[in-house]
């Protein structure tokens, strides 16, 4: 049986001896005209391996576990340790987060980033003038809109439950989080992390295929880098995504969809003589609450962030064979350059370099046998004394 330690060590050695075989003596010459053959041979090794660990791991343990064999207990007592049970493992850390809650997250960003726009003030802002009748606004479509938009407010989530959402989420603002809970002040760092690992994946990529054609060399983008920052912040908003996430995200969303149709409708436009929903939130921000407009990179923020987070929700990440991860991460490498470009231009990120080369060292080696940053000793005529 392969489930014990013996069958466990004998699997091990045969599987290394089968790489050895086949790289060292079957393959060789073939390796080098053709690089991708060594991707599709560990892949094909690694499927048989993980197909006999899943048929162990399927079949049904002994009643005692394998206890008594262990200890030398009754009349299945092991001579040797050789024949007592090993199991291969335990079910991967990585592989057992649930996608709909990082999907919740995903938009409970897209909501914060038009929270900070200002879009929620700017309706607040509307009602307060419509109310006052500081407006040229009656019975159009927008009035009648601003008029349901009030009377439901009694049953939605009020601002402070969103801002204490947004702080047990990402750890943005100040606000009080619920009690037992606490603030998530590794997100933005981490997403930081992300995004410019998979923008300098593709940076090299590019690179890579510029100097050579159909380049395949390790060196240019590095796979496992990616891979780890992402599963670093996807394990980190697995723990940050219970709780009432979820009905709030679908609440202020269809909250934030009301929002942009009364801000849109042809009176409120014909109001501020603007031609788009966000013309009006625009013209509100500057004109009551003079503030410097970051609509257009937070927006882009927006989507890219809950496009990057959507892609962590699904078993991609996981993915370990080059060809098929650089197709599947194509889905977000413009977005996390866009991302990282909008969060650069406002202050909330910046670009990290990989240095490559070694910086030259342009001092002076010191003479042999005289310490570094000491002078040669000189006559009494200015020249060095040999000897």
């Amino acid at each position: 049986m392969a489930n014990t330690e013996q069958g466990i060590q004998d699997l091990l050695d045969r599987v290394a001896a089968l790489h050895g075989t086949v790289v060292r003596e079957r393959i060789a010459d073939e390796l080098v005209a053709h690089p991708g053959l060594a991707d599709a041979l560990v892949k094909q090794i690694n499927e048989l391996l993980e197909a006999v660990v899943t048929a162990d791991d399927n079949a049904p343990p002994p009643p005692d576990k394998g206890l008594a064999q262990l200890v030398g207990i009754g009349p299945e007592a092991a001579g040797e340790l050789g024949v007592t049970r090993l199991p291969h493992g335990v079910e991967a850390y990585d592989e057992s987060v649930a996608s709909e809650r990082l999907n919740a997250v995903a938009d409970l960003y897209y909501i914060y980033q038009h929270e900070r726009i200002g879009v929620f003030r700017a309706i607040q802002k509307l009602q307060e003038l419509f109310r006052a009748g500081s407006v040229m606004l009656s019975s159009g479509t927008g009035a009648y809109g601003l008029y349901q938009f009030d009377r439901r407010e009694v049953l939605r989530y009020t601002r402070r439950d969103r801002l204490s959402a947004y702080r047990k989420a990402f750890g943005y603002g100040t606000a009080a989080v619920p009690a037992g809970s606490r603030a998530n002040t590794d997100f933005h760092r981490l997403l930081t992390h992300f995004t410019n690992e998979v923008a300098l994946f593709w940076r090299d990529k590019r690179i890579s295929d510029v100097m050579r054609e159909r380049a395949y060399d390790p060196s240019f983008g590095s796979m496992a880098v990616v891979r780890r920052s992402g599963l670093d912040l996807r394990n980190n908003l697995k723990f940050m995504s219970y709780g009432h996430l979820n009905v709030l995200r679908v609440e202020v969303m269809q909250l934030l969809d009301e929002a942009f149709r009364v801000l849109g409708s042809d009176d409120v436009k014909r109001l501020f003589g603007a031609d788009t929903a966000w013309d009006v939130v625009e013209s509100i921000l500057t004109q009551h609450f003079n503030e410097r407009l970051v609509s257009s990179p937070r927006q882009r923020m927006a989507v890219a962030g809950r496009e990057v987070v959507r892609w962590l929700a699904q078993p991609h990440v996981l993915q370990t064979q080059r060809a098929q991860f650089e197709a599947l991460l194509l889905q977000i490498a413009e977005y996390a350059e866009e991302w990282l470009t909008s969060a650069q231009s406002l202050g909330l990120a910046q670009r990290s370099q990989n240095e490559r080369m070694l910086r030259r060292d342009t001092r002076p080696l010191p003479l042999a046998g005289r310490p570094a940053g000491t002078r040669a000793p000189l006559s009494p005529n200015g020249a060095p004394v040999r000897g």
